[in-house]
């Protein structure tokens, strides 16, 4: 009998052929700076881990007496048995840290996008959205039907183009970007963004998962940073990344959170977070406010680690954060690299199209607060001499 699956294998051998064909690595050890993957130790530059708080003793602690005292699950949904005190405590610990009114938190960062903007707009509604946002976004945007309108990435007045011609037309407008953007790097064009948002009545939603915990006083993200309180109504926060736990969250008005309790499809039929899950995030805000050294540490290793990129002849983009990429073209020579990488000593992820544009395929780094000197150090004179290998490296007459 016939395999009525025989597509996926094919589509699996076309990759493979490609030289895109990806094996999941396998870590066996704790998320750290140097990690086991596969038998080999390596400098880690493939986490979202940017401070260090998977490990941290405070944390690990609090996960650990949140489950001797509450147990391993909360056995069930949010609104039927399963919002735990714990869960409250978390959503008033993170609208104190955010300045917002409330706060809902999600199984997944992923979930918080998808489930918001699904749940607040319908077909006669209208979304105005950068080019390069997050996947988590766009699948959001497609679930609520609604129609959408995309624009050339940070193009603020092409956005505003778009608003303007809307602005007789029936229906809710959302204007949504990333705060910091997942592939490249660079911060989202907020202030623009918001005043046009202002201008012409458009809620305003900023997806902040590679800002929490980065940018902003304590890691409070792009809105802080750019001193925008007041003027987003929407702010998306991952517990995934920075916070180093599991989750993701949505800030906002207190009608806008109560709107999510009764809508948001992910909210209302997930299981929610286990106790200790919880309770390593609310001390991981803690630590957040109480070692503003990790921050500080993260920013230094970044222009660190970027600078030596960068003379070394590495294309880098326009990366304003933590998040570098080193842009090699083809997808296949990505992947090559980071295979040649990882021999060497160095986990860095390859990607290429579709979750990057065709010819823009890159190795994603990204250092983190409790990166050393010496694994820099190491790790950039790795990339150094399997690009030369490689034939990567540009030119010093191109550098120049």
């Amino acid at each position: 009998m016939s395999d009525p699956l025989s597509y996926l294998s094919a589509q699996l051998e076309a990759w493979r052929r490609a030289g895109t064909y990806q094996r999941l690595r396998v870590l066996e050890s704790a998320s750290a700076a140097e990690s086991r993957f596969d038998g080999h130790e390596v400098i880690n530059l493939a986490s979202n881990n940017y401070l260090g708080l998977t490990t941290h003793p405070k944390l690990m602690e609090a996960a650990l007496e949140a489950t001797r005292k509450y147990g391993v699950g909360s056995g069930a949904v949010r609104t039927i048995s399963g919002t735990m005190s714990l869960h409250m405590q978390l959503e008033e610990r993170i609208a104190r840290f955010k300045h917002s009114e409330a706060c809902v938190v999600f199984q997944s960062g992923f979930a918080a996008n998808a489930g918001t903007v699904s749940a607040i707009l319908g077909p006669e509604d209208h979304i105005v959205s950068d080019e390069l946002n997050h996947a988590s976004i766009i699948d959001g945007c497609r679930l609520s039907k609604a129609k959408i309108h995309v624009f050339p990435h940070k193009d603020v007045a092409a956005a505003e183009r778009i608003l303007q011609g809307l602005a007789s037309v029936p229906g809710h407008k959302l204007l949504i970007t990333d705060g910091v953007f997942s592939m490249d790097g660079d911060i989202g064009a907020l202030p623009g963004l918001a005043k046009i948002a202002e201008t012409y009545g458009a809620v305003m939603m900023v997806d902040d998962a590679h800002a929490s915990g980065v940018l902003g006083r304590s890691g409070r993200g792009t809105v802080d940073h750019f001193d925008l309180h007041g003027r987003v109504q929407i702010q998306v926060g991952t517990l995934s990344k920075a916070i180093g736990v599991l989750g993701g969250y949505v800030c906002g008005s207190r009608d806008l959170i109560e709107f999510l309790y009764h809508r948001a499809r992910p909210f209302l039929f997930s299981t929610s977070h286990p106790p200790g899950v919880a309770a390593a995030c609310m001390a991981a805000f803690d630590v957040l406010e109480q070692e503003p050294e990790r921050i500080q540490n993260l920013w230094n290793n970044t222009k660190y680690f970027k600078q030596g990129l960068t003379a070394a002849g590495f294309d880098t983009g326009v990366s304003e954060t933590p998040i570098t990429p080193v842009i090699v073209g083809e997808a296949k020579t990505a992947h090559q690299l980071s295979a040649a990488l990882f021999e060497e000593g160095v986990l860095a992820t390859g990607i290429g199209f579709p979750t990057v544009p065709e010819g823009r395929a890159r190795v994603r780094t990204i250092v983190t607060a409790t990166h050393t000197r010496p694994q820099l150090d190491r790790a950039l004179d790795i990339f150094t001499r399997v690009g030369k290998r490689m034939g990567i490296l540009r030119s010093s007459a191109a550098r120049s």
